[in-house]
């Protein structure tokens, strides 16, 4: 058997907000459409939620004083709920997408890569693109240089170039973020 760590606290999963009686501070600001607004005594506003058939549920517990709302709870929830997924649909999802080149790669292999560069940019990801130096092919670093300024030349419609090509270690990188859309 394992033996208890010293200072251990289990985490109590308790309700996300204070509601009804479990708020603690002696004055609380209500707000929202179904009650009158202004700062009133805790036992005030409990009676108003009891009154509306409603509970009293603490939003903002670190404001001066703290902020209450008389909702029906589990209702609130849901569209707290509803609201965070939809905020996280709305965010952008940029992801990164990688393009091997080497010094010496054909125009066949170019302008198949470059088809997919462009598919990736229309989609809204960045695409980073980037030479590879093997052995001593590092001596071409000018080809290197000039595969990427040609794959910025065919994406300049799509997508524009973040910064200019870069050497580091045995690898020559650029990235292309999506033109803006009007």
């Amino acid at each position: 058997m394992r033996p208890r760590r010293r200072n251990y606290k289990p985490r109590r999963r308790g309700p996300e907000h204070r509601i009804n009686k479990l708020i603690t501070a002696n004055e609380v600001r209500l707000v929202g459409d179904n009650a009158e607004q202004g700062v009133f005594p805790t036992s005030k506003a409990l009676e108003l939620a009891e009154e509306a058939g409603l509970d009293l549920v603490e939003i903002s517990p670190k404001a001066n004083p703290p902020v209450c709302r008389i909702v029906d709870y589990n209702k609130f929830l849901y569209e707290k709920k509803k609201k965070d997924k939809e905020i996280k649909a709305k965010a952008a999802k940029n992801d990164l997408k990688e393009i091997r080149f080497g010094p010496n790669t054909d125009d066949h292999d170019f302008e198949f890569k470059t088809r997919h560069a462009v598919k990736f940019l229309e989609e809204g990801n960045k695409v980073k693109a980037y030479v590879q130096f093997r052995g001593r092919s590092i001596v071409f670093k000018d080809r290197g240089e000039l595969i990427l300024l040609k794959f910025a030349e065919r994406l300049k419609d799509v997508g524009d170039l973040e910064h200019m090509p870069k050497l580091e270690g045995k690898r020559m990188h650029a990235i292309f973020v999506p033109k803006k859309k009007k």
